[in-house]
């Protein structure tokens, strides 16, 4: 017996994006298919930034970060796995994106961002996506794209805290509570840069770390950070008014 499959579940089938494409539009598809993002870092949060990217189908993505995947990773970072330990997150990453989207092109960068490099490693692309933790890395990362004008989404703290709920996109200039935010205030005030800053960033007072030596994390304050980052990213770059 044949089975008749109704012209729309026909175009699913062939059109990977029909959904995204019923909310966003053609037009914002098209934008994003032409775009090139660069994202730098791949942790908690920057791995949740490059899967909704990808996911939104933007066809240039530039990933950036020098380090392998840990034990530790395993329990926040989608690109950490039993079977992946040792890699790099790089190579990891973008093999994922590219089961994804396989027409998208992935460029894979194993770099640690300073300043000497920050602007070479985002060249041509037109938007960054910085979720890195390194201080003057991220203070370039910020700088460069102001010189560049390439608009950023820069992620702020989000060890130590247990609600994503009190995660909130905003200039730079209006943070308030986030102890990385404050430095970051501070170290781009030396730059001349005061405002037009997007950043993510908690209203939660972060734990204590009682025990001393690395932060606390979970997966859903960094991972609810990191598609937060996305969904800024891909509303400006499709043109979608807020």
């Amino acid at each position: 017996m044949n089975c008749h499959i109704p012209s729309a579940d026909r175009q699913e089938a062939m059109d990977p994006f029909c959904r995204s494409r019923l909310l966003l539009g053609d037009a914002a598809l098209r934008r994003l298919q032409d775009a090139r993002v660069c994202i730098c870092g791949l942790g908690g949060v920057g791995s949740y930034v490059a899967e909704a990217v990808a996911r939104s189908g933007v066809g240039y993505i530039r990933l950036v970060d020098f380090d392998t995947v840990a034990a530790s990773n395993l329990n926040r970072q989608l690109c950490a796995l039993t079977t992946t330990i040792g890699q790099f997150k790089t190579v990891v990453v973008a093999e994922r994106l590219a089961q994804i989207n396989p027409e998208a092109k992935i460029e894979r960068l194993e770099a640690f961002i300073q300043p000497e490099n920050a602007a070479a490693l985002i060249a041509g692309c037109d938007y960054v996506l910085d979720a890195i933790d390194f201080l003057p890395g991220k203070i370039a990362l910020i700088v460069e794209s102001a010189k560049l004008a390439i608009p950023l989404v820069s992620a702020m703290g989000a060890a130590n805290r247990l609600h994503p709920e009190r995660l909130r996109l905003a200039d730079i200039c209006a943070t308030h509570t986030c102890p990385l935010a404050r430095i970051v205030r501070r170290e781009l005030k030396k730059h001349g840069i005061e405002k037009g800053v997007q950043v993510i960033f908690s209203e939660e007072m972060p734990q204590k770390n009682t025990a001393g030596g690395p932060l606390g994390s979970v997966s859903f304050v960094p991972g609810v950070m990191g598609l937060m980052m996305a969904s800024k990213a891909i509303r400006d770059i499709g043109g979608i008014e807020d």
